[in-house]
């Protein structure tokens, strides 16, 4: 059977600081940037998770997409939308919440279940702002 790729998008608005904690904020604010703000800041996200798989002769589809996105918003969405994820997030408990950490923690919590419905996850792609956006592949 042909292999596709299946993307689909889905949005979430979080609060998040980046800061080491053993660093000072002056040092914190050098490393950082405005990113650092004691007092948080948020991104409106979009969120791609890109599968890989055959095309299944029964129904035409890679993987019906209404089960794709059930399973991202229960596992991701409504655990990252409208929360701090530097304390509000159990999977991103004591890392540095950038979106590059971000795209790896959501790829290893949707890599088994996707295996689950019979495919692959190929790529997290998260939009943190109209000019930047970060790509995992798993590596």
């Amino acid at each position: 059977m042909p292999i596709a790729y299946l993307t689909r998008r889905e949005r979430f608005s979080s609060a998040h600081r980046l800061f080491k904690p053993e660093l000072t904020d002056e040092e914190n604010l050098e490393l950082y940037g405005q990113c650092s703000h004691p007092n948080w800041h948020g991104h409106n996200y979009e969120l791609f998770v890109t599968i890989k798989g055959e095309i299944k002769e029964t129904t035409g589809y890679v993987l019906n997409l209404k089960h794709l996105s059930k399973l991202i918003k229960d596992e991701i969405i409504e655990k990252v939308d409208h929360k701090n994820l530097n304390i509000d997030v159990d999977f991103l408990s004591g890392i540095i919440p950038s979106t590059e950490n971000v795209a790896v923690y959501i790829w290893d919590k949707l890599k088994g279940p996707i295996k689950n419905l019979g495919a692959e996850i190929y790529k997290v792609k998260i939009q943190e702002t109209e000019n930047n956006f970060i790509e995992y592949f798993g590596e």
